[in-house]
Parts: structure tokens; sequence; C-alpha cells
């Protein structure tokens, strides 16, 4: 485990098919999951890059909607195969590490290395402690990043609040959110923007079940770093030695 001052790296055990699953919803969350930041942030790029390019998104709604020949027709062929390529290379790329990430994973647990617990820098100051993951998967949901920030993860946070802005904004969702409060139902519908809109399910979605995730594994490496603080501190001291004479009253008893 690295703590710096974006937050926390680790090594953790993930489900191969789990992170291949984020990874075909989005592709670079399963790297993500796995605190491949570089890489996944490259291939959430290239995702978004690639699908607005050959117009991914907005054939798909057109599909979904029975209206196969405009589909056809806004399709872009010469970025359909960089956008296969990546997506199949996301998905082949986070099921083959999840594998070299759990072994790396169980020789950390059999070296049993110190973690720190603090660390304070001329930006910010982290520390290992507790939260509640459905106070997190929670910020996530009302707007996606908080959650993140919420777990002391910076850079991340303000990357997926800053993408969050410009995926509603270009999808005009804020705009179709007013119009339907305002019973204006079919005008709503009419000022979306397909090709965007169809990015914020899976962005949504997917830091909720990040930012869940995430909370669950730094508690239970708060309780592994506060087992081995004890085992460390009191190992030999009073307190061993207060049960031992504890034990052996009870043996003369």
């Amino acid at each position: 485990m690295l703590l710096s001052g974006n937050g926390m790296t680790y090594i953790w055990r993930r489900s191969p098919f789990t992170v291949m699953w984020l990874s075909a919803a989005f592709p670079g969350f399963g790297h993500v999951l796995m605190n491949q930041y570089a890489r996944g942030l490259l291939l959430t790029l290239s995702e978004v890059a690639i699908n607005t390019l050959g117009h991914v998104n907005e054939a798909m709604v057109y599909t979904f909607c029975g209206q196969f020949e405009l589909a056809k027709s806004v399709l872009e062929p010469r970025w359909m195969y960089g956008y296969l390529i990546v997506y199949f290379f996301s998905m082949w790329s986070s099921y083959r590490t999840a594998f070299t990430m759990n072994r790396l994973s169980h020789l950390a647990e059999l070296e049993n290395t110190p973690m720190t617990r603090l660390h304070i820098t001329n930006f910010d100051i982290q520390f290992l402690e507790r939260k509640n993951p459905i106070m997190a998967a929670m910020w996530s949901f009302f707007f996606p990043g908080l959650g993140f920030l919420y777990n002391q993860r910076i850079f991340l946070g303000i990357y997926a609040i800053a993408w969050w802005w410009i995926k509603g904004t270009m999808a005009h969702a804020y705009d179709s959110l007013f119009l339907l409060f305002s019973g204006r139902i079919a005008e709503s519908i009419a000022v979306l923007n397909p090709q965007w809109l169809l990015f914020m399910p899976s962005v949504l979605g997917g830091s909720i079940y990040y930012s869940y995730t995430q909370t669950v594994d730094q508690n239970h490496l708060f309780m592994v770093e506060q087992k081995r603080f004890f085992v460390e501190q009191y190992r030999g001291g009073m307190i061993h030695r207060f049960f031992q004479r504890e034990e052996e009253d009870h043996a003369h008893c």
C-alpha cells in the first residue's frame, strides 16, 4: 500500500470477471478499480474520443429505437475499427491483469509489509480511517466524483467531477431535467443529445460501485494496520504480562 498526497494506492484481490465486466461497461473502469490509474484514464479518454468521432452511442440509440438505416448513416466506419480494438483490448487487459494482481496481493499478505498511517504534504493530509461505504455510494449517486473525494482520492475526484459536468452539459441533461420538472415532457426529450447521454449511466454506475468498493477496502486495510500496530506496540509489554499473570492465577485455582 502507498499513501501519497493523491490518496491511497494498494494491491487488492479482484474478480477477473468483475473487472472485465466494468471494462465492457466503460473501457478503463476495470483498470481504475485495480488502481492502475494511468492506463485506466488513458482508456477512458480514448473511449470518449473515438466513440464521439465515430458516433457509436448515437448509432446505438437509433438501433434501440428500431431505426436501423439511420443508425448506419450516422456511423463513421474509419473510427469503428479503432473503437473495437480499444474496447476489446481494455477487456482483455483488465481480465489478465486481475490474475497478476491477485497473485501479488497474496505475496504482499505473506510479506506482512508495514503500512503508512499518515502522510502530510504541502497540499493535503492523507490518513487511514474507517468510513461508511453507503455514504460514499450515496455521494457518488448525487454527483459522480464526490465519493472519490470522500475517500480522499483528490485527482480522481476532480477528474470524475469535471467529466461529469462536461458529459451532462454536452448531453443537455440539466436542461432536460429543468424542462421535465416544468411539465414540458416532450421538450425535455427533444433537447437531449443521445451521443453524450449514453455515457452517463455507465459513469454513474461505475462511480457508485467503485467508491463503495474502495471504502470497504480501506476499512479492511485500516483494521489490518491497527492489528499490526497493537501487535508491534504491546508485544511483550505490560498488557501481555498482565494477561499472563491472570492465566497463571486461574491455573493455580
